[in-house]
C-alpha cells in the first residue's frame, strides 16, 4: 500500500459507519506546535462529519469536516505526522509512516464488535444527562419538572455541560484530604455556579465551600434564595467588589466568567495571589490592550476598527494565558461554546505546577509585549511574581 492508497482507504474507513475514534500524532518536524490531533465521528443536522481536535502546546481548537472534504484533509495531516491509531467496531488499526511515507499498517480484531449510534454519541458525552430532571436547573428554567430541556434553553445546557467538563477535568488538581475552597467573582445570575455546586457536591460528593461574588444586589438575593430553597448549605452568594474582598487567605479554585476588561485581570491575579490550584476564566470586553497597542508593523490590520478590536481581544487573552505560565501555571486557551451562540467563547484553564519559567519564557513574553508597545494590567499586579 503506497500513501496516496492509504488516504483513499482512511478515508472510506472513517466514513462508512464502523469508525469510533482515532489519533494522528507523531509530528516529523520537532519545531511543530500541533503535537497531535483526536478525532471522532459525530452527526451535524443530520450529516455526517469527522470532528478534529487539535492539540497544540497550550490551546485545543476544533474542527468538523464533513465526508466529502474529508480525504484533503487526511492528506495535509498526514504530511506533517507519522502515525494513526484508529478504533474500528470491528479492528483497531495501527499506522506508521516512514521518512519517505513508506506505509506499516498493522490491524487486530477486536474480541466484541462495537456499535456506533451517532445520535447517542452526542448525548453520551453530557455528565448532565439530557432527560434527568436536577433540581438546580428546574429551578433556574432551563428544565421542565419532569427534565425536558426548555426549547429556548438548549443553548444553555450545553453551556453548562462544557462548563461541567471543564470542572471535572479540573478534579485531580483539587485537595482530597479538606474543604475545597472554590470563589466564582461575577457570578451574576450563577446558573454555572449552581452547575458546579451541584457536580462537585451533589454528584461527587466532594467537601467544597463555594461563595459566588457579585456587585448586583437583586441578583444575589435571587441565588441566596434559590440556595436555600435547594438546601445547597455549603454555598453562598455574597454583594461585593473583587477589590474589596479580603475574606481569604487561601482558595483552592478561582471563578471569573464574562468580568469586564481588566476585571478579569484583577480576579486571575488575586487568584495567583491566593495559590490557587484551579482557575477557570471566561474573558470580556478586553478594552486596556485598544487603547495602548500602537505598532507600525501592524498598521495593515490595526487600521481597521473592527480587526483592532477582535486583535486586542486575541492578543489580551494570549498575553494573559502567557503571564499565568511565567508565574507557575499549565494554561490553556480552549473554546468554551461555538461562535454563533456568543463571541465571547474563549475560556483560559490554568493549573497550578509551580513549574518555573526560563529566561527564554521571559524573553518571549517581553518581546511580544514591546511589539504592541502595551502595559498590561495582569503584568503589572503580578509585579515581582513574574521575577
Amino acid at each position: 500500500m503506497n500513501f496516496e492508497e492509504l488516504i483513499k482507504l482512511l478515508t472510506e474507513r472513517f466514513t462508512n459507519g464502523t469508525f469510533i475514534n482515532g489519533t494522528i500524532s507523531q509530528p516529523r518536524s520537532k519545531t511543530d506546535d500541533l503535537k497531535r490531533v483526536r478525532i471522532k465521528p459525530i452527526e451535524l443536522r443530520g450529516e455526517l462529519h469527522i470532528q478534529f481536535e487539535y492539540q497544540f502546546e497550550r490551546i485545543l481548537k476544533h474542527e468538523n469536516i464533513s465526508a466529502n472534504k474529508l480525504y484533503p484533509k487526511l492528506l495535509e495531516l498526514l504530511e506533517q505526522f507519522r502515525q494513526v491509531h484508529a478504533e474500528f467496531s470491528d479492528e483497531i488499526v495501527h499506522v506508521q509512516l516512514s521518512k519517505k511515507f513508506k506505509v506499516l499498517w498493522k490491524s487486530e480484531k477486536v474480541q466484541s464488535e462495537k456499535t456506533l449510534n451517532l445520535s447517542h454519541n452526542r448525548k453520551k458525552n453530557y455528565l448532565l444527562d439530557e432527560n434527568t430532571p436536577y433540581p438546580f436547573l428546574v429551578r433556574l428554567g432551563v428544565q421542565t419538572p419532569d427534565g425536558k430541556v426548555k426549547k429556548q434553553k438548549h443553548d444553555k445546557f450545553r453551556q453548562i455541560n462544557r462548563f461541567v467538563e471543564f470542572i471535572d477535568d479540573s478534579l485531580v488538581h483539587l485537595p482530597k484530604d479538606r474543604t475545597i475552597r472554590i470563589l466564582d467573582f461575577g457570578s451574576g445570575k450563577s446558573y454555572l455556579t449552581f452547575a458546579l455546586y451541584h457536580y462537585l457536591r451533589i454528584e461527587k460528593g466532594l467537601d467544597i465551600k463555594v461563595t459566588g461574588l457579585d456587585l448586583k444586589k437583586e441578583v444575589i438575593e435571587e441565588c441566596s434564595l434559590i440556595a436555600k430553597d435547594l438546601g445547597y448549605d455549603h454555598l453562598e452568594f455574597l454583594v461585593g467588589d473583587i477589590n474589596d474582598y479580603y475574606e481569604e487567605t487561601s482558595v483552592d479554585m478561582v471563578v471569573t466568567l464574562h468580568a469586564c476588561d481588566i476585571a478579569t485581570d484583577m480576579a486571575l491575579a488575586r487568584a495567583v495571589k491566593w495559590g490557587a490550584k484551579v482557575i477557570l476564566s471566561v474573558p470580556c470586553c478586553q478594552h486596556e490592550l485598544f487603547q495602548q497597542i500602537s505598532s507600525p508593523a501592524l498598521d495593515v490590520m490595526l487600521q481597521h476598527g473592527l480587526i483592532k478590536e477582535r486583535f486586542s481581544a486575541l492578543a489580551t487573552d494570549s498575553i494573559r494565558a502567557e503571564l499565568l505560565s511565567l508565574v507557575g501555571y499549565e494554561t490553556q486557551l480552549l473554546e468554551f461554546i461555538d461562535m454563533e451562540h456568543t463571541p465571547k467563547n474563549i475560556l483560559i484553564r490554568a493549573y497550578h505546577t509551580g513549574k518555573k519559567s526560563t529566561d527564554a519564557d521571559r524573553a518571549r513574553y517581553t518581546e511580544f509585549r514591546n511589539v504592541l508597545n502595551a502595559k498590561p494590567f495582569l503584568e503589572q499586579e503580578l509585579g515581582n511574581l513574574l521575577d
